[in-house]
């Protein structure tokens, strides 16, 4: 009777060893994962000096018409507004603004083709490069 307790213990001792050392291969695939997720939001997000979430916001919409987008949907609310250019190729860029601290606005663009993250920091950086100038005329008054 001591013998099928031992089979049962063996083998269960092999399957959880097998079972550990696929969480191994599983939680390095996360961290990677994880790793690759912070550097695309490093990318996608700045951190503006205003707490006029709404002027934010309708620079956002300006900026992303003066790139070639058609707005499809925003929200003062959400503070976020969604955007497609249909341009050689369909790209959709939702851009999300939400205050930081007490005198900060967050801006993250999140852009897609096909369904699938756009990982190019390019757009990103073309987007903030305007982004950046609007803020700055919108903050001086200047049209």
């Amino acid at each position: 009777m001591n013998k099928p307790v031992n089979i049962i213990a063996t083998l269960f001792l092999v399957l959880s060893s097998l079972s550990f050392s696929g969480c191994e291969s599983s939680k390095s695939q996360v961290l990677a994962a994880s790793e690759s997720q912070v550097k695309l939001r490093s990318m996608q997000s700045r951190i503006f000096d205003t707490t006029d979430k709404t002027k934010t916001l309708r620079t956002a919409m300006a900026t992303l018409q003066d790139l070639g987008f058609v707005i499809d949907k925003a929200d003062d609310v959400l503070g976020s507004v969604s955007a497609t250019k249909l341009d050689r190729y369909a790209v959709r860029i939702t851009v999300s603004i939400r205050p930081r601290g007490e005198t900060q606005m967050l801006v993250r663009a999140n852009a897609q083709y096909n369904l699938k993250a756009i990982e190019d920091p390019e757009p990103y950086q073309q987007f903030f490069a305007a982004f950046e100038k609007a803020m700055f005329l919108t903050a001086h008054n200047v049209e």
